[in-house]
């Protein structure tokens, strides 16, 4: 018998509320977008539906732009596996945004591989709130 194959969705992406890993509650959302202010605490990600993949392993990551850490080197990727924990599993993949906020500035790309095939790719552009456009300013506010 031919084995199913997963059926994933890309649930939302943005600015989401606080989340408390401690939880089984995943943040809400609370900005569809892929900009994002520079602000400390901010936290953005994305949120996925897998379905059809109980047992599966997910090979996540986190790229960074070229942050330092505390002796100056450049960070490497965050990353990390995790098992598909029901045939009806919601995902959040997501980071936020630390002291100092100066070195943050750029593109963080975060993804997601299940057997070794890219099944979620995200781009955030994190700037500086000086530098938002005037448009920018007007869309935030709702117009």
């Amino acid at each position: 018998m031919a084995k199913t194959k997963p059926v994933i969705t890309m649930q939302s992406f943005g600015i989401y509320t606080k989340w408390d890993s401690s939880s089984k509650a995943l943040p809400q959302i609370q900005a569809f977008t892929t900009k994002v202010p520079a602000q400390l605490d901010v936290e953005f990600g994305f949120i996925i539906n897998i379905k059809k993949a109980k047992g599966e392993k997910l090979h996540y990551c986190i790229y960074h732009p070229d942050i330092p850490d505390a002796d100056g080197e450049v960070m490497p990727p965050f990353d990390g596996f995790e098992y598909v924990k029901d045939n009806d599993w919601h995902f959040y993949l997501g980071d936020t945004l630390w002291q100092p906020i100066s070195n943050k500035i750029g593109d963080w790309r975060m993804t997601i591989e299940l057997n070794g095939k890219l099944i979620a790719d995200k781009t955030f552009s994190v700037f500086e709130q000086e530098s938002m456009s005037e448009i920018e300013f007007w869309q935030k506010r709702g117009y």
